[in-house]
């Protein structure tokens, strides 16, 4: 049975042999599939081009509307005072219209872009390209404005509310603006840190209402959307494909899979004091492509709180006939699944998530895991396809393991090699507990661990500033980037 305590001591680690700490002892995995292997890499490779084909498309949007914004004496009105104030303020408006609408489709769940580039990624994303985009429509207003004026400030007010008042759509447009703004103000990390996930879940959305709003006026007044048959095709694609990802993939697909699944309670387990295992039953869920490692948007309909989305991740590898979560009560929302009931009707949105096999590129693999975030993890240990002994788990847990005698299970049955690290964490700059030998750095103690870490591919998930230390390890520790896959505990 491959599951064992870590040796605390530096002297421990070393005396203990290399075969004897990573051996695969005569079992084999049962489910492992000569034909996973010769796939391997296949659905990553297929994500790696989709990521240079968004990126592509992005910078092409942008550089033909520079293009375009040249072509009508953008550089050359440069050489004036008046013009280039207005100039600017052209070439501002159109980037942040391409990347406004960019945005919109970054939020519409596309699963194409979540398969492609993962949450922790696209959320990455969605922050830069929003804050991009609200500092170039704000400097796109400013530089209109004073360029109307004739450059003088003094006349700006005037000529602000003579643009509010005469131009068609601009009224609107500063509502959006006002929309975008909360949107933005809520975003700073400062602020985030004072709400509730549902509540800044729910502000969120008007980003969608700000969108709409703030982009209307270049229908009526924007010279760049009429100027030549050529670009009002452009503006109108990028509208419509907008617009239909969000009418699709965040309205359309999830009423398709809940009237098609159907999903309810069928129990709930307390794992521990302040988490709770939620099993949920359904009709054809073998047609539900949802992966082991991957997370979903759940409403338990006919309770406080049903209308706001809560991301959980699956706890055990889908089955095709149930799914299970798990739960901890960090906030309203989880905690009230404590006390969900057999039959609850649940609303879901999903599956997301890259912390997957579809990552995966190397056989052997490796896991971390901290706390409940240990969850995706377990269901990674259950439904990678891995020989005996190639997939190892490091299970950070300071009071008690999560799913302790379920990882045992796996490790008699298939394998895996557990690496328990339990108790507090030794100092803030370290990932590791007490007990560890301070003499030995995070990265050194990893290596001692698994050998050869660097050769593996890495899946981790715990909490933020707990991820970006395995992180600095792994990456000391000889590991590219491009085999770490994290999902981490932020919004």
């Amino acid at each position: 049975m491959h599951r064992r305590r870590t040796g605390f001591s530096h002297e421990a680690i070393r005396r203990e042999p290399q075969d004897e700490r990573m051996s695969t002892g005569t079992r084999t995995m049962p489910a492992y599939d000569v034909r996973a292997r010769a796939l391997l890499g296949r659905r990553a490779r297929r994500d790696s081009a989709v990521r240079l084909l968004a990126g592509s498309t992005l910078w092409l949007s942008l550089l033909l509307v520079t293009y375009w914004w040249d072509v009508d004496g953008g550089i050359r009105d440069l050489t004036g005072w008046t013009t280039g104030l207005t100039s600017l303020g052209r070439i501002t408006g159109l980037a942040a219209s391409v990347l406004l609408l960019a945005q919109v489709v970054v939020m519409a769940r596309v699963p194409v872009l979540e398969s492609a580039y993962g949450q922790d990624r696209l959320a990455r994303l969605h922050r830069i390209v929003g804050f991009t985009s609200f500092n170039l429509m704000v400097g796109h207003i400013v530089l209109i404005t004073w360029g109307y004026a004739a450059g003088e400030l003094s006349s700006t007010p005037g000529t602000f509310w003579q643009l509010l008042t005469q131009y068609p759509g601009v009224l609107m447009s500063l509502g959006g603006t006002a929309a975008l703004l909360m949107v933005v103000v809520t975003s700073v990390k400062a602020a985030r840190r004072r709400l509730r996930y549902e509540s800044w879940h729910l502000m969120h959305l008007y980003a969608y209402l700000g969108v709409g709003l703030a982009l209307p006026h270049q229908l009526w007044t924007g010279q760049q959307f009429l100027a030549s048959p050529a670009r009002t095709a452009f503006w109108w694609t990028a509208w419509g494909v907008a617009a239909g990802a969000v009418v699709w993939w965040r309205l359309g697909l999830p009423v398709v899979r809940n009237l098609r699944h159907r999903l309810v309670v069928d129990s709930v387990v307390r794992e521990t004091d302040d988490i709770v295992s939620v099993r949920l039953t359904g009709r054809r869920l073998d047609r539900l492509r949802v992966e082991a490692g991957q997370f979903l948007g759940f409403r338990f309909l006919g309770r406080p709180g049903w209308t706001r989305a809560n991301p959980y991740s699956l706890s055990a590898a889908p089955d095709g006939r149930t799914l299970r979560i798990s739960v901890q009560a960090v906030g309203d929302g989880s905690a009230a699944a404590f006390d969900l009931r057999r039959g609850t009707r649940v609303w879901f949105e999903g599956p997301f998530g890259r912390l997957s096999a579809r990552a995966r590129l190397r056989p052997k693999v490796a896991l971390i895991g901290a706390g409940v975030g240990i969850t995706p993890i377990r269901a990674l240990a259950e439904g990678l396809h891995v020989a005996s002994g190639d997939c190892v788990l490091l299970h950070r847990w300071q009071r008690e393991p999560l799913f302790n005698a379920e990882l045992a299970d796996l490790a008699a049955e298939r394998g895996l090699v557990v690496l328990d690290l339990p108790g507090p964490r030794r100092h803030d700059g370290s990932w590791l507990p007490h007990g560890v030998d301070p003499r030995v750095d995070d990265a050194s103690a990893l290596r001692c661990w698994v050998p050869d870490i660097a050769e593996r591919e890495v899946f981790v998930c715990g909490p933020e500033a707990w991820t970006e230390l395995v992180r600095d390890s792994l990456r000391a520790a000889g590991l590219p980037d491009d085999r770490l896959h994290l999902e981490t505990f932020s919004w």
